[in-house]
């Protein structure tokens, strides 16, 4: 499941760095304390106790407190949480596709105006109250033909929709 793109995404953002990911992986293959995530991964004792307590605020992991009868030490066992990982991966995805679907209806709808300079970009309803000339430099604002990113807008629907159908399919196996 960590090889999947959408959960690589997701974790790579929570910890930081990709190669800061082997402590995701060990923790989900079960290894549970921290100092043996260390040992198996190699990895700076710190540096997954820091991982590991940002998976925690993230909700992606969860850890249980024991203390050692014989030297009164607290030991700490996580757990990787898997159904919040795919909770957050269907609510993110599901987020950003209403996101990408209202600008899709957005550029299709209207007409945009473009400064020479860029200093904006303005519908037409927008470009009409400043009169066609830009608020910035008082420049006259050209028509800008956005055939370009409403194709880009669909590309990016259809691959994101096809990511989000291929994490789903093998989330359901």
């Amino acid at each position: 499941m960590i090889d999947d793109p959408l959960v690589k995404t997701l974790l790579t953002n929570v910890v930081e760095d990709e190669s800061n990911l082997p402590i995701v992986k060990a923790l989900n293959d079960g290894i549970e304390t921290d100092e043996e995530i260390a040992k198996e991964t190699g990895i700076k004792l710190n540096i997954v106790r820091k991982i590991l307590y940002r998976l925690y605020d993230m909700g992606l992991a969860s850890y249980k407190r024991s203390k050692d009868p014989e030297t009164q030490w607290f030991t700490y066992s996580w757990k990787f949480e898997t159904e919040e990982v795919i909770s957050r991966i269907r609510k993110d995805s599901e987020k950003y596709l209403k996101m990408l679907n209202d600008e899709l209806e957005r550029e299709e709808n209207n007409m945009f105006f473009l400064c020479p300079q860029g200093h904006v970009r303005l519908d037409f309803d927008d470009a009409s109250d400043y009169e066609f000339l830009c608020p910035a430099c008082g420049e006259e604002l050209e028509f800008q033909d956005n055939e370009a990113n409403i194709k880009q807008i669909k590309e990016d629907i259809k691959m994101v929709e096809s990511n989000f159908n291929s994490f789903n399919e093998k989330v359901n196996k």
